[in-house]
């Protein structure tokens, strides 16, 4: 029986941990990688256009990206919370949490979807968008941001399958999402048929479109589950904006950290920052690998937390501990080992002499990269938002200090130093995990 329909009181994880984990985390992979390898699709049909589409395509998707992704609380704050309640065999509350976070999902998605409107060309301005450029960025956001609402729906939707012990729907979901927003991409740019050639603002309807239309599978997919009904409980709203809180911040912290470190690379050099970039889009991939085991880890510690269940929740903790450590040495020893294939792959031929330093610093850290991923999974689902805020914090503002320093002195290979500031950073919010989760196992 699976995960997602069996007797509350019997996980199949307690009969075949490695087996349920691996069943789990396969999903979860995949539907996390359907996404930029369908913005890529996006990317080369737009490519065709010219550089002013191209670039406008590239502004829309980093503002919205960022501007969606302080909303990820949505998800991840409603995949514990109903974790807690499905460990809990308590039905009632599983389907309250759920209706609570989706009804809380819409408003927010309005908001956010209407506010942004009216300072978009301003927005556009301020990333280096003028002329044609800019009016198609401004018309990209415009098509995008009526989405909102369909972006967070299901991004919440997400998080409650995912408490459900549910990691396949996600990903059906996700798979006729892109593949609708493919289809529609090639119609709505080129004008395909009778469709009219929109180009940008073509690729934006059939991204927004293919949204709507995942909202509605999701709606139906739960509906089926739970026997929703439209309930707002309160103290569940409070609870999430509490988590929300917690991860806003620790989300801003992390993109500051990262901009700064992007801006001084950029500012050593236009090699530093080819060589910063391509490493970056690696590095940004990986996080999709090991991000799989912190969600599987997350949703089966809060299955188990709801139940309060030590010796389930500690074999949990050991299992995603060694699937990402495993997974850490293995990619370190990969990047290795290919150096020379990434770095023909990733940079231009004259960014090799500031690379191949860097990369090796990279790929050291990644068993304790993967460490960081894996105690941010299990805190998550014990609910310990707090905890993985205040690590953030900590190992954020140290990271910041020391690439404040390395714009300061300006030492020879300034790359190198940005990505073992960047490792640094994140030994330190390992270590802090690690010691908490250790905690945990000691209870």
């Amino acid at each position: 029986m699976s995960t997602s329909t069996e007797s509350l009181n019997e996980h199949a994880y307690r009969k075949s941990p490695a087996k349920t984990f691996a069943t789990m985390s396969i999903p979860v992979l995949l539907s996390l990688v359907a996404e930029p390898l369908t913005g890529l699709v996006d990317t080369a049909f737009v490519a065709k256009l010219g550089t002013d589409p191209l670039a406008a395509l590239g502004i829309g998707t980093m503002v919205l990206s960022s501007a969606f992704w302080i909303f990820n609380f949505l998800g991840i704050g409603t995949q514990t919370e109903v974790a807690h309640c499905i460990g809990a065999n308590n039905h009632k509350e599983t389907a309250t949490t759920a209706s609570t976070a989706l009804i809380l999902a819409v408003l927010i998605g309005l908001v956010a979807g209407l506010l942004p409107i009216f300072f978009l060309p301003q927005i556009s301005t301020f990333m280096g968008a003028d002329g044609v450029m800019k009016d198609l960025s401004v018309d990209y956001m415009t098509c995008r941001l009526a989405g909102g609402p369909a972006v967070l729906f299901t991004m919440a939707a997400f998080g409650i399958f995912r408490g459900l012990q549910d990691m396949r729907t996600p990903l059906i979901v996700t798979t006729i999402i892109n593949a609708l927003n493919v289809l529609l991409d090639w119609l709505l740019i080129f004008g395909i048929g009778p469709f009219p050639a929109l180009g940008v603002t073509g690729a934006a309807l059939a991204t927004t479109f293919s949204q709507y239309v995942g909202m509605a599978i999701t709606l139906y997919a739960l509906h089926r589950k739970l026997r929703l009904k439209p309930v707002f409980d309160l103290p569940r709203c409070k609870r999430l904006l509490s988590i929300g809180w917690d991860m806003t911040v620790r989300t801003g912290l992390v993109i500051a950290f990262l901009l700064y470190c992007t801006r001084t690379a950029t500012q050593a050099g236009a090699i530093e920052g080819a060589a910063h970039q391509g490493i970056r889009q690696f590095v940004v991939f990986n996080t999709m690998l090991l991000d799989t085991f912190a969600i599987t880890g997350q949703s089966l510690t809060g299955y188990f937390k709801g139940k309060n269940d030590t010796p389930m929740i500690k074999q949990v903790i050991r299992q995603t501990f060694g699937y990402s450590f495993i997974t850490g040495i293995i990619t370190g020893g990969l990047m290795v080992l290919g150096a020379d294939i990434f770095a023909e792959l990733l940079i231009p031929a004259e960014a090799y002499s500031v690379f191949y330093t860097a990369w090796l610093v990279v790929a050291v850290s990644q068993p304790t990269n993967s460490l960081s991923y894996a105690t941010d999974g299990i805190l998550w689902g014990i609910g310990d938002f707090a905890f993985t805020r205040n690590a953030m914090c900590i190992s954020c503002i140290i990271g910041i200090g020391f690439i404040g320093l390395i714009t300061t002195f300006k030492p020879a290979q300034p790359l190198m130093w940005i990505w073992i500031a960047n490792g640094g950073m994140m030994l330190i919010r390992s270590a802090m995990g690690c010691y908490r989760c250790w905690q945990l196992t000691k209870a």
